[in-house]
């Protein structure tokens, strides 16, 4: 099913899952979720849950064709004291596929530690500061059975330029104190979006942050094959590529997507091209995915996340769905411990589901048969947060699937 289809999916909702908040070690990301076709619906829902659990917290899922149905949710949770996170995606994802309307609400018994900061791209460093003074203080308040280390959850704005950049500062701030995982949110067009939000404000250049317990598993994969050809940004700013092996990056790009693949690229067919080669940033222990998603008139590129200078690239063609490990390796490591049947938490990128077409629903059904998931919720996100597992250090991809039970 295509993003916007018209699907009545107001009573979806599986059983609740019978475990406690994040501060009684053992947890779960969530206790419970639910989808409402209609995002007014979720009143009653959210006011039965209060009275179950007073001590909740909610987190809200929206697609950007229902972003004007923030201030209304706002308001109501500020009405009833609902502490209430959020984020606005290109669409959600649920069992039925990719849908464009309607809303996700994940129920806490206990409210996690978050917080909500705007604003960062004025200021990175002091953010990344901020954001680790904040999770220090939440870490020391733990109680001293949660021995192993928490998940910081970060959902940024995907307008960000330098989001690699403020995960380093973190890095620097909490070393390996937490994992580290998240997603980008905001519009697929990639134009500027207040895409984040708490009771009261809707803010975008920031980023909303969730302390999840240790218990939470997550996975985060791309499976992308890589090129022989190796290249350099020699120049560039943020998330853009201004000179590639000292060359105008369209015709570095032009030749080797020509002598890799046989592919002929010009302006005119650009963007029915990049989404399916890639850039690949190689580090040390691994090849983040960098998609390009526009062409200036100086043949400049941009793309989702930042490239540094003198980064050494590889072009990456994306694979055919059969000829794809994602799925294998995400159902590998997840079930790599005993566990109960849960729902499954599931961030898919939004230029992977542009790569595979109508194939990413097959794709979102294999995940949900391989891992055993109960139920799969969650969002098209527009970039990807894991932790490096030899180092702990952040790291920042596209086209890859977050997991999280």
């Amino acid at each position: 099913m295509s993003s916007g289809g018209d699907v009545n999916l107001a009573n979806y909702r599986p059983a609740g899952i019978a475990r406690s908040g994040w501060c009684n070690v053992p947890a779960v990301i969530a206790n419970d979720f639910l989808y409402a076709a209609d995002p007014g619906e979720l009143g009653s829902s959210l006011t039965g849950w209060q009275n179950d659990f007073p001590g909740l917290g909610v987190l809200l899922l929206l697609p950007e064709a229902e972003k004007h149905r923030v201030p209304e949710l706002q308001s109501f949770c500020r009405h009833r004291g609902i502490p209430v996170m959020g984020a606005i995606f290109p669409a959600l994802l649920t069992d039925a596929g990719f849908l464009g309307k309607g809303v996700i609400a994940l129920r806490f018994d206990q409210c996690p530690g978050w917080f909500l900061i705007e604003d960062l791209h004025a200021a990175p460093a002091d953010g990344a500061k901020t954001i680790g003074a904040i999770v220090s203080a939440r870490l020391a308040a733990q109680p001293p059975a949660d021995a192993d280390a928490s998940t910081l959850f970060l959902i940024f704005d995907g307008m960000l330029p330098n989001i690699g950049t403020i995960l380093y500062g973190i890095f620097g701030q909490l070393h390996r104190q937490v994992r580290y995982a998240g997603v980008n949110a905001g519009s697929e067009t990639f134009q500027p979006m207040p895409c984040l939000f708490d009771a009261t404000r809707c803010v975008d250049n920031g980023v909303l942050g969730l302390l999840l317990p240790p218990s939470a598993g997550v996975v985060v994969e791309h499976g992308y094959p890589v090129s022989r050809s190796l290249m350099k940004a020699t120049s560039s700013t943020g998330n853009r590529i201004d000179k590639i092996d000292g060359r105008t990056p369209l015709e570095v790009y032009q030749e080797v997507i020509k002598a890799e693949y046989g592919v002929t690229l010009t302006r005119e067919n650009f963007y029915d091209y990049a989404v399916h080669y890639p850039f690949g940033e190689v580090e040390a222990l691994n090849i983040l995915v960098r998609i390009p998603v526009a062409l200036n008139a100086d043949g400049s590129l941009l793309c989702v996340g930042e490239i540094p200078d003198n980064a050494l690239l590889r072009l990456i063609q994306a694979p055919a769905l059969e000829s794809s490990i994602c799925i294998e390796r995400i159902a590998s490591g997840l079930n790599a411990a005993p566990h109960p049947p849960l729902p499954l938490m599931t961030f898919y990128c939004a230029g992977r589901r542009m790569h595979f077409g109508a194939d990413a629903e097959q794709e979102i059904r294999s995940l949900k048969q391989e891992t055993g998931a109960t139920a799969l919720y969650g969002a098209l996100s527009l970039g990807e947060i894991d932790c490096d597992p030899e180092l702990g250090i952040p790291q920042f991809h596209n086209a890859a699937l977050v997991c999280v039970r």
